[in-house]
């Protein structure tokens, strides 16, 4: 496709270095000796050879258009991609305000200029040259008038590159900085009402807006003093060419038709030289962006699969091991974890507890390879997780976040997300056992209702059994719920853990939990303080020789409630 546009590039070049030829010949032949059929003659060739410029003028701007929007689409494509390949550690070093600018705005301006460029970058070279040629050729005496026009011309342009270029990275710079305002804003809606912060927040936006308005409007300006001298240098260029010209032509030394031809020419040479202009101070601002958007294609995503990985034994059944085990945050001087020494079987429910930053959570996004171990190992069914792939690894694991994630779609696909050839039969099984199909029956399109963007029109504690749905519909192994029964009842929190139980009868299960009678009937309790476990066992085992845990269950339980809840689980397990 690019040959083509070259190739319609050179026709439409020729076409318009042909026309002033073929008008000094109407002038020189047909009006100055009268000759009629010169006229015709050369005035029909002048309409068609026009017509076909035209043409090409068109095409040449559809397969620009063609290939720059196709070149946008294929880099937008592959910087999702690699967004998407992007570990969490890999997430900190762009801003998600950086990569949506980075992914619309850089790329908009990039195809921008690159119609720019195969349009005119093409064009302009062979225009100037060609009209060089001409205009020498028909009237040499005049072709300083040329040189000392594109000199001025030259002249102004690099001092606007000079000035321009470093603004045009300052500009996108702050083109981040107010989504990054506004992606606060929107996603704070609740807390900034509810302190009543309206006017603080607007005047951050006002700041961030006004500083990105008073650049563009520099930008603008700088780029519109380009119109007002072109038009001088071409005007002055004009008047120079007719008034030297009118003293050749007086002395016998150059035809009229000449003198129009080389006005033409001249003008021709003046715009091509615009254009490159234009070009080069396009090409800079389209650089900055090339450099933003280069820099998230060259981040390697730091979890990859293994360059020979290994295959889960035949029958795996979910046993993880952590042996010991040590993690500390990319950029962190002290590990959040350490040593971390624990088996959770198949069939059994193991649960972590701890304070707020004890690793809980950090522990938990270990097992699915949010983040990889800094020391130790992590084995599932006797492999180390970093010697599987990843989508292995992934279909083995039922995972539910803190915060329930939804998807624009319907109810059906969002249970349906991590399995996409579940059947109904399942996706109702799974709605069910997450005590979800009481309401999606109560619902007018049942599975088929339309669920927003962010789930934002079904309540918490729907959301979050939603996302406990689409992990059991996975039939995973390993089943992770990262504090993911916060937002229900007591009632249905009940419901669903006895129809879970069922469920994960030969699963292994892995919850963490904040409260003590949401995890106190586990098969097996961790107890976190500071990154190192403190505590494990049952309930009863703790509360006689865990310190931490008898602390945290003292500050959740009266004496009284943990009295009944021990004979209830001492009852339970005879």
């Amino acid at each position: 496709m690019f040959i083509i546009l070259v190739g319609f590039t050179y026709a439409m070049v020729m076409a318009n270095l042909w026309l002033p030829d073929k008008m000094s010949e109407i002038v020189n032949n047909g009006i100055i000796k009268q000759d009629m059929p010169a006229i015709w003659h050369n005035g029909l060739a002048m309409i068609l050879v026009t017509a076909a410029g035209g043409l090409c003028s068109i095409i040449i701007g559809f397969l620009a258009s063609r290939i720059a929007t196709g070149m946008a689409q294929k880099l937008r494509m592959e910087l999702f991609e690699r967004v998407e390949s992007f570990a969490l550690a890999d997430f900190n070093k762009f801003s998600t305000a950086s990569l949506i600018t980075r992914s619309t705005n850089d790329i908009q301006q990039i195809q921008m200029t690159s119609i720019l460029l195969l349009r005119m970058a093409l064009l302009a070279p062979i225009m100037a040259v060609g009209g060089l040629q001409k205009a020498i050729h028909n009237a040499p005496d005049l072709s300083w008038i040329i040189a000392l026009a594109v000199s001025v011309l030259l002249v102004v342009i690099a001092m606007l590159f000079v000035i321009a270029v470093p603004r045009f990275k300052k500009l996108q710079t702050l083109v981040d900085k107010l989504n990054l305002v506004t992606r606060e804003n929107l996603v704070g809606l609740k807390v900034i009402r509810a302190f009543h912060n309206e006017k603080i927040e607007q005047k951050k936006f006002q700041q961030a807006n006004t500083e990105l308005n008073k650049m563009n409007l520099f930008v603008n300006r700088l780029m519109m003093l380009l119109d007002p001298i072109m038009t001088l240098v071409m005007n002055f260029s004009s008047v120079a060419i007719v008034w030297f010209g009118a003293h050749l032509i007086s002395s016998g030394n150059l035809q009229i038709g000449n003198m129009m031809a080389f006005l033409e020419y001249a003008m021709q040479v003046i715009i091509s030289f615009l254009l490159l202009s234009m070009v080069f101070i396009m090409v800079p601002r389209a650089a900055v962006s090339v450099k933003r958007v280069g820099e998230v294609l060259d981040t390697l995503p730091s979890i990859v699969d293994p360059l020979s990985p290994q295959k889960l034994p035949s029958g795996a059944t979910g046993k993880i091991e952590f042996k010991d085990v040590t993690f500390t945050y990319p950029d962190a001087d002290l590990p959040v974890l350490s040593s971390i020494n624990f088996t959770a079987e198949p069939g059994q429910t193991t649960a972590f507890i701890g304070s707020t930053g004890s690793g809980k959570s950090t522990l938990i996004n270990l097992i699915p390879r949010f983040y990889d171990v800094s020391a130790g190992q992590i084995l599932l069914d006797g492999v180390d997780i970093r010697n599987v792939k990843l989508e292995d690894l992934y279909d083995q694991i039922g995972y539910v976040p803190q915060k329930g994630v939804l998807f624009s779609g319907t109810i059906a696909s969002n249970i349906k997300y991590g399995n996409a050839k579940a059947s109904q039969k399942l996706v109702e099984k799974s709605a069910k056992i997450a005590q979800a199909a009481e309401f999606i029956n109560e619902l007018k399109n049942g599975y088929k209702n339309d669920i927003a963007q962010g789930g934002s029109n079904v309540s918490g504690g729907q959301r979050q059994r939603l996302s406990i749905a689409r992990a059991i519909a996975v039939e995973p192994n390993v089943y992770i719920f990262d504090d993911s029964f916060s937002a229900l009842d007591f009632k249905t929190d009940a419901k669903l853990r006895l129809a879970l139980a069922k469920e994960t009868k030969h699963k292994t299960v892995l919850i963490v939990g904040q409260r003590i009678n949401t995890i106190m009937n586990a098969d097996k309790i961790i107890v976190l303080d500071e990154g190192k476990i403190v505590g494990q066992g049952t309930h009863q085992e703790l509360m006689k020789n865990c310190e931490v845990y008898q602390e945290i269950a003292a500050s959740q339980l009266s004496e009284d409630d943990l009295q009944k809840m021990s004979a209830t689980i001492a009852k339970g397990a005879a």
